[in-house]
Protein backbone atom coordinates (compact mmCIF):
# COMPACT_ATOMS: atom_id res chain seq x y z
CA UNK A 1 0.00 0.00 0.00
CA UNK A 2 1.48 3.34 -0.99
CA UNK A 3 1.88 6.09 1.59
CA UNK A 4 -0.14 9.23 1.00
CA UNK A 5 2.13 12.22 1.32
CA UNK A 6 -0.50 14.90 0.85
CA UNK A 7 -3.64 14.56 2.93
CA UNK A 8 -4.94 18.03 2.09
CA UNK A 9 -8.40 17.93 0.59
CA UNK A 10 -10.55 20.60 -0.92
CA UNK A 11 -14.26 20.88 -0.24
CA UNK A 12 -14.41 18.03 2.29
CA UNK A 13 -16.89 18.71 5.06
CA UNK A 14 -16.70 17.00 8.42
CA UNK A 15 -18.83 16.67 11.52
CA UNK A 16 -17.42 15.99 14.96
CA UNK A 17 -19.11 14.25 17.89
CA UNK A 18 -17.40 14.83 21.22
CA UNK A 19 -18.15 13.39 24.65
CA UNK A 20 -18.58 15.77 27.57
CA UNK A 21 -17.60 13.08 30.08
CA UNK A 22 -13.94 13.69 31.05
CA UNK A 23 -14.33 17.06 29.31
CA UNK A 24 -11.01 18.37 30.61
CA UNK A 25 -9.45 15.81 28.26
CA UNK A 26 -12.01 15.70 25.44
CA UNK A 27 -12.05 19.49 25.11
CA UNK A 28 -8.33 19.41 24.36
CA UNK A 29 -8.94 16.57 21.90
CA UNK A 30 -11.57 18.70 20.17
CA UNK A 31 -9.20 21.64 19.85
CA UNK A 32 -6.50 19.40 18.33
CA UNK A 33 -9.02 17.89 15.89
CA UNK A 34 -10.34 21.28 14.74
CA UNK A 35 -6.84 22.66 14.23
CA UNK A 36 -5.73 19.58 12.29
CA UNK A 37 -8.84 19.59 10.12
CA UNK A 38 -8.17 23.22 9.23
CA UNK A 39 -4.53 22.37 8.48
CA UNK A 40 -5.71 19.64 6.08
CA UNK A 41 -8.20 21.95 4.36
CA UNK A 42 -11.29 20.26 5.83
CA UNK A 43 -14.28 22.35 6.86
CA UNK A 44 -15.83 21.35 10.18
CA UNK A 45 -19.52 22.08 9.54
CA UNK A 46 -20.97 20.94 12.87
CA UNK A 47 -19.86 19.81 16.31
CA UNK A 48 -22.24 17.79 18.44
CA UNK A 49 -21.59 17.54 22.19
CA UNK A 50 -23.04 14.44 23.85
CA UNK A 51 -22.99 13.44 27.52
CA UNK A 52 -20.77 10.36 27.06
CA UNK A 53 -19.27 7.96 24.55
CA UNK A 54 -22.25 5.63 24.87
CA UNK A 55 -24.50 8.51 23.71
CA UNK A 56 -22.63 9.14 20.45
CA UNK A 57 -24.51 6.96 17.93
CA UNK A 58 -27.62 9.16 17.69
CA UNK A 59 -25.57 12.31 17.10
CA UNK A 60 -23.39 10.48 14.56
CA UNK A 61 -26.49 9.30 12.71
CA UNK A 62 -27.91 12.85 12.62
CA UNK A 63 -24.68 14.11 11.06
CA UNK A 64 -24.40 11.24 8.56
CA UNK A 65 -27.91 11.98 7.26
CA UNK A 66 -26.80 15.46 6.22
CA UNK A 67 -25.77 16.00 2.62
CA UNK A 68 -23.17 18.56 3.67
CA UNK A 69 -21.27 16.05 5.86
CA UNK A 70 -18.76 13.79 4.13
CA UNK A 71 -17.33 12.14 7.27
CA UNK A 72 -17.67 12.15 11.05
CA UNK A 73 -14.95 12.13 13.68
CA UNK A 74 -15.74 10.82 17.16
CA UNK A 75 -13.79 12.11 20.16
CA UNK A 76 -13.90 10.76 23.67
CA UNK A 77 -12.00 8.95 26.35
CA UNK A 78 -13.11 5.91 28.33
CA UNK A 79 -11.18 5.71 31.59
CA UNK A 80 -11.05 2.57 33.73
CA UNK A 81 -13.11 2.66 36.88
CA UNK A 82 -13.69 0.06 39.57
CA UNK A 83 -15.97 -2.08 37.37
CA UNK A 84 -15.92 -3.40 33.78
CA UNK A 85 -18.14 -0.49 32.67
CA UNK A 86 -15.37 0.99 30.50
CA UNK A 87 -15.12 -2.18 28.41
CA UNK A 88 -18.88 -2.39 27.94
CA UNK A 89 -19.17 1.27 26.89
CA UNK A 90 -16.30 1.02 24.42
CA UNK A 91 -17.47 -2.28 22.95
CA UNK A 92 -21.02 -1.10 22.35
CA UNK A 93 -20.07 2.34 21.05
CA UNK A 94 -17.41 1.08 18.63
CA UNK A 95 -19.77 -1.57 17.24
CA UNK A 96 -22.54 0.95 16.58
CA UNK A 97 -20.09 3.46 15.09
CA UNK A 98 -18.99 0.80 12.60
CA UNK A 99 -22.61 -0.08 11.81
CA UNK A 100 -23.43 3.58 11.08
CA UNK A 101 -20.45 4.02 8.76
CA UNK A 102 -21.56 0.98 6.79
CA UNK A 103 -25.22 2.03 6.74
CA UNK A 104 -24.53 5.55 5.45
CA UNK A 105 -21.43 4.67 3.40
CA UNK A 106 -19.47 7.54 4.90
CA UNK A 107 -16.30 7.40 7.00
CA UNK A 108 -16.70 7.55 10.78
CA UNK A 109 -13.36 7.53 12.56
CA UNK A 110 -12.84 6.19 16.04
CA UNK A 111 -11.13 8.95 18.01
CA UNK A 112 -12.09 7.44 21.33
CA UNK A 113 -9.25 6.34 23.59
CA UNK A 114 -9.67 3.45 26.01
CA UNK A 115 -10.82 1.24 27.59
CA UNK A 116 -8.55 0.18 30.45
CA UNK A 117 -6.72 3.51 30.73
CA UNK A 118 -5.86 5.60 33.72
CA UNK A 119 -6.51 9.35 33.65
CA UNK A 120 -2.79 9.92 33.08
CA UNK A 121 -2.77 7.56 30.10
CA UNK A 122 -5.82 9.34 28.70
CA UNK A 123 -4.04 12.69 28.98
CA UNK A 124 -1.04 11.23 27.14
CA UNK A 125 -3.34 10.22 24.26
CA UNK A 126 -4.93 13.62 23.59
CA UNK A 127 -2.97 13.94 20.33
CA UNK A 128 -4.79 10.86 19.00
CA UNK A 129 -7.56 13.27 18.00
CA UNK A 130 -5.37 14.29 15.06
CA UNK A 131 -5.11 10.63 14.04
CA UNK A 132 -8.92 10.40 14.00
CA UNK A 133 -9.14 13.37 11.63
CA UNK A 134 -6.48 11.85 9.37
CA UNK A 135 -8.29 8.52 9.33
CA UNK A 136 -11.53 10.15 8.19
CA UNK A 137 -9.69 12.13 5.51
CA UNK A 138 -7.85 9.06 4.20
CA UNK A 139 -11.06 7.04 4.00
CA UNK A 140 -12.87 9.90 2.28
CA UNK A 141 -10.13 10.21 -0.33
CA UNK A 142 -9.98 6.46 -0.90
CA UNK A 143 -13.74 6.02 -1.18
CA UNK A 144 -14.21 9.03 -3.47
Amino acid sequence: MEEETDLRVEEMKMGIVVSEFNYDITHMMLERAKTHAEFLGVEVVDIKHVPGVFDMPLAIKMLLKREDVDAVVTLGTVIKGETQHDKTVMSQASRKITDLALEYEKPVSLGITGPGMSRMEAEERIERAKDAVESAVKMYKRMG
